[in-house]
């Protein structure tokens, strides 16, 4: 089975959506970050834009949101940050799993649990 090249879009159109930026200027937003929409589109946004906020309307994954665009993560954290910045949207990283250190010990669960079945 022949691989097909990844194709990143016409290189002067990612010029034209990402204003000329190669980067966004913080690391806000990963692979996982959720997205939130906090408001609806303005008249005149950029059509990325807009359906950045179409699909946002629930928690959206950045990952989520470049394949459904068909365009390069960098230029989605591009995007993404240029709707944080006016408040658009939000970023929820999110949450991490508890590690067993900061679980309950287990003697203890038990001991309530009988607690409970005597009453």
């Amino acid at each position: 089975m022949k691989r097909r090249p990844v194709d990143t879009g016409d290189p002067d159109r990612l010029y034209t959506v990402t204003g000329g930026r190669s980067r966004s200027d913080d690391g806000t937003f990963d692979l996982v970050t959720l997205i939130v929409r906090e408001s609806e589109a303005s008249p005149g946004m950029q059509g990325e834009h807009v359906r950045i906020l179409d699909m946002c309307r629930h928690p959206t994954a950045v990952v989520e949101i470049a394949a459904e665009l068909k365009l390069p993560i960098t230029v989605v954290r591009i995007l993404l940050s240029d709707l944080l910045l006016t408040g658009k949207i939000t970023a929820r990283q999110p949450r991490a799993a508890r590690s067993v250190a900061s679980m309950p010990d287990s003697d203890l669960l038990k001991e309530v649990l009988h607690g409970l079945r005597n009453l």
